[in-house]
């Protein structure tokens, strides 16, 4: 989960474990899809299948009465948002000190370890601690949000768009009033605001976050203990990881100090506990329609794997050729694995008919109570038949504009040098005082040395390159002109060759020549990839016209019918995710699976055990220090623990708290059952992965002997090294 899900997604990024797609998910949770064993239209839609993720905005007062016999008091409400946090753009932590010390996973701050280390250190894998106060890093660029506010603001933003107008002007007043709203409350406070979509936007919310940028390193562990088990265990359980960061706030260049923070229990929760995960899951899809489902089950999720597939084939290979460029393309890989993972656990979900089914009956039941009143039906009765169309048409029109889409994440960056110098050509063409900052004569140099990246591999990007190019001809076509002079009407590794062999775009000094011929010369350059970007843009500007006509219009549709859903559910289910602060409730459990059953918990004795059976290889070895631990540490200490908690992509950090508001847990994983959680919950199997509060602990103190951070987590404040 810093993964699909650390950056959640674009880079809230990407997620976990091969499923085998027919059949799998069904016969995983005891059910078998056949005439003899069950028929579908006896698969009724279950009471959560929207999940657990509960708003500050409409908590969940007699549920959780009900449930747990627990009514959180308005006060421990307050404490535990304002003890919570979001971790820059991709994870969530918390405060466990009343000295600003945060807590989040090891995969959400491992970047943030890469940016402190110094010349001749290796931080990722040696671990960091800071014996003294003085010792703690600042991490350049580094920030967490505290919700302090939240107001109803629905009717200002749901007015802007009343009147006749086209579904594009529409979205268009919406987006305008947000900004002009955030803006307003932006100065009016001080506070970072966010306008939050509830329920497709039958809800709107103001969040006021305060931000803290002055966020220092504490404590991290080796990455063989924080990704002990590294690809193979990810999105799996039992589990055995030690996936925990410690930072600290800093305020005026001294400790933050906070009156909200989480109080650790040094016992954790005991199976059966009820125990509430807080934090910000990044997006879900579960209040989508079937038709909207059905486009990124047959359409968008087959491309986005197929092309994850591919990146995990390519990055692999080269790392496998050149071991020596391991450090520098490994965390790619592990975010394409991740994603390939994730894709692959949520189309087995979607292909899933018991699941499908549930959630057919989900929008049946809707469907009959908005038609079964004339008013609403009136309204909003033909939604879902306007939103079907919607979908059909995105489905004939997104295959094709994906693939004119040449974005970072997903091109060879032959094409993002020559977007680049395209612009670059365009900004020349214009008089001094009228360029951007960057392209003026005293900045010009230093950006036309940045066109080609430090760390560029041209093997790599061959290969990315010759992916890219199988997408063209997939996605746009064989007989498509542009393509065909584009690649020299070859395809493959000819195709590469072809390019590369006709291109400026693989030596800078080439690159400074042809700009020193002037912009016009640039723009019309043969270069293949130069050429590509001019002559796809009126093809890529009409196909993205029309895939905003379509998206606007099912979004207006989507934020009627998330009026119709308010209607005729209220706050008795919770909006999708928005990576925003929700509260999931769920109890300590394990749960069978593989023929046999996963423990509640598990304890160090089986990360030995796992690290002997794999003859202590990569990526189940262990440091130096975890080899032969003293003897005070005690080996049954729960070290990992599972519960039914509702969770997404960037939970990651997320504290895991007892009734008490006690840290029993640090949430860093769902497993493999989990990742249909995009579209549907369920709780058979489904399961939150957790670092236990005992097992942090013991390896702070006993083995870490890192006596100063576990003072402070027992007693709640900074206390100084002895």
């Amino acid at each position: 989960m810093k993964s699909f899900f650390q950056k959640f997604d674009s880079v809230f990024a990407l997620l976990m474990a091969m499923f085998v797609i027919a059949g799998c998910s069904s016969s995983q949770r005891g059910i078998r899809v056949s005439n003899s064993w069950l028929k579908l239209d006896t698969v009724k839609a279950g009471k959560y299948d929207t999940g657990t993720m509960w708003t500050f905005d409409y908590p969940p007062l007699d549920y959780f009465q009900k449930e747990y016999n627990f009514q959180p008091t308005e006060e421990w409400l307050k404490n535990v948002r304002m003890s919570a946090l979001r971790f820059a753009n991709y994870c969530s932590a918390s405060f466990v000190s009343a000295d600003g010390l945060v807590m989040t996973n090891h995969h959400c701050g491992r970047e943030s370890v890469e940016e402190v280390t110094k010349q001749g250190e290796d931080l990722y894998n040696n671990g960091f601690y800071a014996v003294t106060l003085e010792d703690e890093r600042p991490v350049p660029g580094l920030f967490v949000d505290q919700l302090v506010l939240i107001k109803d603001v629905t009717d200002e933003i749901q007015s802007a768009s009343n009147g006749e107008k086209t579904p594009e002007e529409k979205v268009a007043d919406e987006k305008n009033a947000i900004k002009n709203l955030e803006v307003k409350e932006g100065k009016a406070t001080g506070l970072k605001i966010q306008i939050v979509t509830l329920f497709n936007g039958g809800k709107y919310s103001l969040y006021g976050y305060k931000r803290y940028n002055d966020v220092r390193l504490v404590f991290s562990p080796e990455a063989a203990l924080g990704y002990f088990g590294g690809d193979y265990d990810n999105f799996t359980y039992p589990r055995y990881d030690l996936d925990c960061n410690f930072f600290r706030v800093y305020d005026n260049g001294k400790p933050l100090k906070t009156e909200h923070y989480f109080h650790w229990s040094q016992n954790g929760a005991a199976p059966g506990e009820p125990v509430f995960v807080v934090g910000n899951p990044g997006h879900t899809d579960r209040l989508k329609t079937i038709a909207q489902l059905q486009y990124v089950r047959d359409t968008q999720y087959p491309r986005n794997l197929e092309m994850m597939d591919s990146f995990v084939n390519i990055y692999s290979s080269v790392i496998a050729k050149h071991p020596e460029k391991t450090a520098g393309l490994q965390n790619r890989l592990f975010s394409y694995s991740n994603s390939q993972k994730a894709y692959t656990g949520m189309l087995a979900g979607l292909r899933d008919p018991v699941l499908m089914q549930k959630k057919i009956d989900f929008e049946r039941k809707f469907k009959e109570a908005v038609k079964s009143n004339p008013k609403l039906n009136e309204q909003y009765g033909d939604l879902w038949d306007k939103i079907s169309v919607e979908q059909k048409q995105l489905k004939d029109v997104s295959n094709e504009y994906f693939a004119f889409n040449i974005i970072p994440q997903t091109s060879s960056q032959y094409f993002i040098i020559a977007k680049n110098l395209v612009y670059l050509a365009k900004q020349l063409q214009l008089p001094e005082n009228g360029r951007e900052e960057a392209y003026k004569e005293t900045k010009l140099d230093s950006t036309i040395n940045k066109l080609i990246p430090d760390k560029f591999y041209p093997e790599l990007q061959n290969e990315i390159l010759k992916a890219q190019i199988d997408r063209f001809y997939k996605y746009i076509g064989a007989n498509n002109e542009l393509i065909i002079k584009t690649t020299g009407g070859k395809k493959g590794q000819d195709a590469v060759d072809y390019m590369l062999s006709n291109s400026y775009l693989t030596n800078l000094d080439k690159i400074k020549e042809l700009i020193k011929q002037g912009p016009d010369t640039i723009l019309n350059s043969t270069d293949p990839f130069v050429y590509f970007i001019i002559n796809s843009q009126p093809e890529k500007d009409e196909l993205q016209s029309k895939v905003s006509e379509i998206t606007s219009q099912d979004a207006t549709y989507s934020e009627e019918l998330g009026k119709a859903l308010f209607e005729i559910y209220g706050t008795s289910i919770p909006p999708d995710a928005t990576f925003t602060l929700r509260i999931s409730d769920g109890v300590v459990k394990g749960y069978p699976y593989n023929g046999t059953i996963a423990p509640p918990y598990t304890t160090f004795y089986g990360l030995y055990d796992r690290y002997y059976s794999f003859d202590k290889k990569y990526p189940f070895d262990l440091p130096k220090q975890w080899q032969n631990p003293p003897s005070d540490f005690i080996l049954e200490t729960p070290m990992n623990f599972v519960s039914t908690n509702d969770i997404i992509g960037g939970n990651s950090g997320s504290p895991v708290i007892n009734e008490k508001a006690q840290i029993v847990g640090l949430a860093f994983d769902g497993n493999i059952e989990s990742l249909p959680g995009n579209f549907i919950f369920t709780t058979e199997t489904n399961r939150t992965v957790a670092v236990h509060s005992a097992g942090m602990m013991e390896a702070i103190k006993n083995l870490y002997k890192a006596a100063r951070l576990s003072k402070e987590l027992k007693t709640g404040s900074a206390v100084s090294e002895k």
